[in-house]
């Protein structure tokens, strides 16, 4: 049996004009050519012909793609009609990849610095090393946005709820002491900072989702987080309060 061209090849309709280049347009031509597809590709080089366009096909967005003479859409139900991506009412506003991006690369950078200083990845201090560059990340994501942050941190903390500024107070305690122990400095300061905001924060996250069964979002990873309130924020705060304990028992006792 002959192959069926019309369903190797695809028309795409996209908005290409000298003050703009549409990035979906771009993502939708290399996913067809990367499926397997010949791309027939239609630039709309003016706002009017990209009007007429839309107009014609009652559509609201551009680009649009066509396979087979049927209508696909855009990027993201292109990505669909390859099964790339579950449909819109099909999918979960939870994820996890902002954590797992933040400690995989923090576990990555000790690593690296332990390399550098100690020509081994074995070492304690790589350990030490991923738990404050991760403090340092987790810091600047709040930064971000500390009004959106705070906001968020309101739902539950409990020295927020009581000290509304301890929210905005948060996200540069965390960062300071991330520093400092990256830098084994000034461990007097880093430790206790290390701890008070950690304990705290432990013992918010497990009244919240352990003992009130409440389901929440996390604010660990910025204000617009979709990581769930639960296991990833009681391990960012038990992780600063064992590295602030520990920092201590290294300083007076090691």
């Amino acid at each position: 049996m002959p192959l069926d061209q019309s369903k190797t090849k695809a028309k795409l309709y996209r908005m290409v004009t000298d003050e703009h280049t549409c990035p979906y347009g771009l993502k939708s031509k290399d996913l067809l050519e990367r499926q397997g597809f010949d791309v027939e590709d239609h630039k709309l080089e003016t706002r009017e012909e990209t009007d007429a366009f839309m107009e014609k096909h009652d559509v609201e967005t551009t680009p649009q793609t066509f396979i087979g003479g049927d209508r696909i859409g855009g990027y993201e139900a292109l990505r669909v009609h390859f099964d790339l991506d579950k449909p819109e009412e099909e999918r979960s506003d939870t994820t996890y990849q902002p954590v797992i991006a933040i400690f995989s690369v923090a576990f990555l950078m000790a690593l690296g610095l332990s390399w550098y200083s100690f020509e081994t990845v074995f070492t304690f201090r790589a350990f030490e090393w991923f738990i404050s560059i991760s403090m340092c990340f987790l810091a600047v994501q709040k930064l971000q946005d500390i009004e959106s942050f705070s906001t968020m941190f309101l739902n539950y903390d409990l020295l927020a709820q009581r000290w509304v500024p301890y929210g905005k107070v948060y996200p540069f305690g965390e960062a300071l002491a991330g520093i400092l122990m990256t830098a084994g400095a000034l461990t007097w300061l880093s430790a206790p900072v290390a701890i008070t905001i950690g304990l705290i924060g432990a013992v918010s996250v497990i009244k919240a989702v352990y003992v009130d069964k409440r389901e929440l979002k996390c604010a660990c990873v910025g204000g617009d987080s979709s990581v769930p309130l639960g296991f990833i924020s009681l391990t960012e705060n038990v992780m600063m309060l064992a590295m602030g304990v520990w920092m201590l028992i290294k300083v007076f006792y090691v």
